[in-house]
């Protein structure tokens, strides 16, 4: 059936007077089209049965579809395998999800019911209806001498000189916009001075987040009278971190990235950025890379991948913390503790539960894997479902904190030592005894006794724990920088213990290295920002492996322990050859006049700043 309906032509003209000439003019006559066709027209039910019927299938369709995946994803059923309700399933969805975006986008379903060919007869009845109006009004200018046109004359003079001046106009227009921009930022930063305006909702407000850093910049300046002129606000993108990675900036730090390598590991090469302020750091790492390769390189193991969270709970007797305790250990509810668990991401994955009781409290210390996350909020939330629903069985159960400190994060505990926490891996190399007096400048027995005395038995003197190496926080905390890592898991990340050992008759050296807590990721957090993520992308591991799940930040932190066993190896060579205090003198001292470089350095600031 076809719904297009042709409007009437218009009434032929009539003759007016002046006055109804001038009414015309200022008020044309309406002669409305008859409404034009609804989209709902088409169907044979009324519109509101027709929506709720559509609505409930289309939700009812998603939710069966959304079941059934979880059940082939929990039973490891391939997704694109689909029987003939599931393929009717998604036919359903589709063709109710068009008919929903027909009825929210009701003009786009109406330019299809109504053909072009109707729209070009509509516009040949409005152009000719232009027409005959056109006539009618050139008749009665005819027909009205009095009629002054000198006035329109006039006005179009006016008009004429108005656009002759108009690039001066814009030209005012822009810059008394530049000005009044200044002085709303001003205002602004009055507000946030006197407290009428919170620092911290200038994002929100302006819309503008490189905007609300300088107003905040300006803002820190005043109240504390102090100057960040030095502090570079300027050149970042401060939208890239919004509810990300840091509240409330002012500005961004300049951190120098050097390059150690390569490093030959596991028969490929990697160049290891490192970004730090130490000198002689990235110097000494890539001598030990240079050993390194020149031996044939470094092989490294993965023992164990799990991030874990251990929160703690109470009750009202010690014997009911101890059930739980038997309950979460117990084998046979593994799997189901698993289910719950792994409804917190497609990459969770519970591996384990180890209870430590304390009295009527009992800490639980859930470990899973995170695929290539880093996976702090990942395990967080797996245990939150695993709480809530041991809240059936266990109803006395008082849940006192998320972390209760058993995990252990960012700080130094033996469990991370013992048991591992993130990735754990030992990474070792044969160096030769040529390379060894060589590269090194020293010889195999003197840094199997300096290692022995240094890292081994001064560390046990020292009471250390995890520390049994020479410089492992250097390499992690400057790999940790410049690939978006937590820095603060450097802690337990730089637990570390360095083996030195003669080998092949005592010619050759063996060094090994052992981290049990390297916690890194390739995804989320600052992994995501411009400048860490091109360091993952010369390493090879930028974002989510799309082969297997967990790969990249696997081969991360193997490249981060086959970093440490180089700069072990330099610096353990570097003491034993007396040369550690002539090469910190040599790389780690500046010549330039220490009072001018803050002059200097604000100079060169406020100069780009100001291009």
């Amino acid at each position: 059936m076809d719904l297009r309906r042709r409007p009437p032509k218009p009434p032929p003209p009539r003759r007016l007077t002046a006055a109804a000439h001038n009414k015309d003019l200022i008020d044309p006559p309406s002669n409305p089209p008859p409404p034009p066709p609804k989209a709902s027209d088409v169907f044979p039910l009324p519109l509101r049965l027709t929506n709720t019927v559509f609505f409930s299938l289309f939700f009812l369709v998603a939710y069966y579809l959304l079941h059934r995946w979880r059940d082939k994803i929990r039973h490891s059923i391939p997704l694109h395998v689909l029987s003939l309700s599931e393929l009717a399933a998604i036919v359903a969805l589709v063709a109710s999800f068009i008919y929903l975006l027909g009825f929210f986008g009701i003009d786009f379903v109406q330019s299809i019911i109504i053909s072009p060919n109707h729209h070009h007869e509509d516009e040949e009845d409005i152009v000719r209806a232009v027409d005959v109006r056109s006539h009618r009004f050139d008749r009665n200018l005819q027909k009205k001498p009095d009629l002054d046109l000198s006035l329109v004359d006039d006005r179009s003079r006016r008009f004429d000189r108005s656009h002759q001046k108009q690039p001066d106009l814009e030209l005012d227009d822009e810059d008394r916009g530049q000005e009044m921009s200044v002085s709303e930022d001003e205002a602004v930063v009055k507000a946030v001075v006197d407290g009428s305006v919170a620092s911290y909702s200038l994002e929100s407000k302006l819309g503008d987040c490189a905007r609300a850093a300088a107003i905040r910049r300006e803002a820190v300046q005043r109240i504390s009278r102090r100057s960040l002129e030095g502090l570079p606000v300027r050149g970042f993108d401060y939208e890239s971190i919004l509810g990300q990675c840091c509240e409330m900036p002012i500005g961004y730090v300049q951190i120098p990235v050097g390059i150690a390598g390569p490093l030959l590991l596991d028969d490929f090469e990697y160049y290891v950025p490192m970004a730090t302020t130490e000198g002689c750091l990235v110097a000494s790492t890539n001598r030990g890379c240079k050993a390194i390769y020149a031996s044939g390189g470094a092989s490294s193991f993965v023992l164990k991948d799990a991030m874990t969270r251990a929160p703690v709970v109470r009750f009202g007797t010690g014997k009911r913390a101890c059930q739980l305790k038997f309950f979460l250990e117990d084998p046979a509810n593994f799997e189901t503790l698993s289910i719950v668990f792994n409804k917190s991401s497609r990459f969770a994955k519970l591996q384990g539960i180890q209870c430590s009781p304390a009295g009527r409290n009992l800490y639980v210390r859930f470990s899973c894997s995170t695929g290539d996350a880093m996976g702090m909020n990942m395990v967080s939330k797996g245990v939150q479902n695993v709480l809530d629903f041991l809240m059936t069985d266990f109803p006395d159960m008082d849940v006192i904190g998320i972390s209760g400190n058993f995990c252990s994060d960012k700080k130094p505990a033996a469990v991370n030592w013992i048991e591992g926490r993130g990735k754990s891996v030992v990474c070792e190399a044969v160096i030769k005894e040529d390379v060894v007096k060589k590269v090194l400048k020293t010889d195999v027995a003197s840094l199997v006794e300096l290692n022995m005395l240094k890292n081994l038995a001064g560390s046990a003197v020292a009471g250390s724990l995890g520390g049994f190496n020479a410089h492992a926080s250097n390499i992690v905390s400057a790999i940790f920088i410049a690939t978006g890592q937590d820095p603060a898991q450097n802690i337990e990340s730089s637990h570390c213990i360095t083996m030195m050992e003669p080998t092949n008759g005592g010619k050759d050296l063996h060094i090994s290295v052992s981290m049990p807590s390297i916690e890194v990721g390739t995804v989320g957090g600052g992994t995501q920002l411009a400048s860490q993520a091109a360091c993952l992308n010369l390493l090879g591991v930028k974002g989510a492996s799309k082969e297997s799940a967990g790969s990249n930040s696997r081969l991360l932190a193997t490249i981060v322990a086959g970093a440490v066993l180089a700069g072990e190896l330099s610096l353990m060579s570097a003491i034993a050859a007396g040369q550690l205090v002539k090469s910190h003198m040599k790389y780690n001292r500046s010549s330039r006049d220490i009072s001018q470089c803050g002059i200097e350095d604000a100079e060169t600031t406020k100069a780009r700043d100001c291009e």
